[in-house]
């Protein structure tokens, strides 16, 4: 058996904020590279983008917290039909901190939030 991810070593970021020493190995996972983010100034280890949501499902989501549960299903759903990601996620959690670094501008209803759960195997 695998041994679990430390709660601790997965941190979760906006692609805005400036990078810090203790963010480990930064991924961005957004499927598009961050508007007016230079690729120095985001410090990107590495870029991710088959683990963000498909383009339907973020264009339907359209960060609509309404549909918040309903996109969790969903993005869930896809990211399991991609399980060598989400094995690479956890392998790199399990060696030490990774930041999942993001775009969107709401903290809490984003497919980071979901891909830490994931992750977390929560």
């Amino acid at each position: 058996m695998k041994r679990k991810v430390p709660a601790d070593n997965v941190k979760l970021k906006r692609a805005y904020e400036p990078p810090a020493a203790d963010d480990g190995t930064r991924i961005l996972i957004d499927r598009l590279w961050p508007r007016g983010i230079s690729k120095e100034r985001a410090a990107i280890d590495q870029w991710m983008k088959d683990v963000s949501p498909s383009t339907e499902l973020r264009k339907w989501f359209g960060h609509d917290p309404a549909r918040w549960d309903e996109f969790r299903r969903r993005y869930a759903k896809e990211v399991r039909q991609n399980t060598d990601l989400l094995d690479q996620l956890r392998s790199l959690a399990r060696q030490g901190p990774i930041t999942l670094v993001y775009s969107a501008h709401d903290d809490k209803h984003n497919d980071a939030v979901e891909l830490k759960h994931l992750i977390l195997g929560d």
